[in-house]
């Protein structure tokens, strides 16, 4: 039983694929946009931040001399 794809149904498909394109890029676009707020609000600010100072250690190979 064999059926032919109408120039209706190709409308139809192009339609609802459009519609699926455009919704995931909204959906995806809000997600980011709720994550970059949600990390922007945990994210430390001012001078309440605590600064790590990184020393300068020699390698293995190194001697030190004292």
């Amino acid at each position: 039983m064999g059926t032919t794809l109408t120039p209706e149904f190709w409308r139809q498909f192009a339609v609802l694929l459009v519609i699926a394109i455009v919704a995931t890029v909204v959906i995806s676009a809000a997600l980011d946009v709720l994550v970059l707020r949600m990390r922007a609000r945990r994210a430390p600010r001012g001078s309440s931040a605590t600064h790590v100072v990184r020393t300068h250690r020699p390698t293995r190979g190194t001697p030190v001399h004292h």
